[in-house]
């Protein structure tokens, strides 16, 4: 990678984080107030009817689930929010023009995406530090789950930036699909507890895998094999990125 290219990354990866922090009423303040509400109400109040859950306190088993979310949902928001507001006001086009690589253009907002899911997350960490005691069992796999997840979720608002030709367009897919599979992808439940029927079937959301991973790391146990959840996270980071270099290249809902 040349002097030029790396300096355009950086530019836009700077790009991407100051215009995070400069917002940060809006990017970090309302999901760690969400987060706290929910380590409140599920946590606490109905957590103490519940009693464990695979052998621990039902708080200490939403942790990974509850960071996990507001990572998703945060690395995801980034990106389409950010991009397609490039797209409403036309600068998007003085990118695309530019000397610059489009796998920059891509990887400096996946890296904006990332520093804004990572730092929501480490917040998030922080509060559960007061509801409950936090257990590691793998830092490793925290970490490259942590990172994995919030990089998929950031291609896939990419895509979703490129294809949206108005603002209610990137407001549909985490309302009636990223939420929707985020609260069955197993945060605050273990499948295990579901008839078998419904078990195979949330074994198609690859959020569980996710979510299952990141807990494995806390916690040392998982609904589903490890290794299989790191094969899905992989395969979904290579087809994604695969596919917005193509809508790149080809300037699909950019040019026109």
């Amino acid at each position: 990678m040349s002097h030029s290219t790396l300096t355009a990354l950086y530019t836009l990866s700077r790009k991407e984080i100051v215009r995070i922090l400069r917002i940060w009423t809006q990017t970090i303040v309302p999901p760690a107030m969400t987060m706290t509400l929910y380590f409140v109400i599920f946590g606490n109040l109905i957590g103490k009817r519940i009693g464990q859950m695979d052998g621990f306190d039902y708080m200490s088993f939403i942790v990974p689930g509850l960071v996990m979310m507001s990572v998703i949902t945060n690395s995801y928001g980034n990106i389409v929010s950010s991009f397609f507001g490039a797209k409403f006001s036309k600068h998007v086009e003085e990118m695309l023009v530019s000397p610059m690589p489009n796998y920059v253009i891509l990887f400096g907002h996946v890296f904006g995406a990332l520093s804004r899911g990572l730092l929501v997350g480490g917040i998030v960490t922080v509060i559960a530090l007061f509801f409950t005691e936090i257990h590691v069992y793998n830092i490793w796999i925290v970490l490259s789950t942590l990172v994995l997840t919030s990089v998929v979720f950031a291609l896939a608002g990419f895509v979703n930036a490129c294809l949206a030709t108005k603002f209610d367009d990137i407001a549909i897919i985490p309302a009636f699909i990223l939420t929707p599979l985020t609260y069955l992808g197993g945060v605050f439940y273990s499948i295990s507890l579901l008839p078998e029927f419904w078990q195979t079937v949330s074994k198609f959301n690859p959020v569980l895998y996710m979510v299952n991973a990141f807990r494995y790391g806390f916690l040392g146990v998982s609904d589903v094999n490890i290794y299989v959840a790191y094969g899905i996270i992989l395969s979904f980071v290579v087809v994604l990125t695969s596919l917005c270099l193509y809508i790149l290249n080809k300037g699909i809902g950019l040019r026109s």
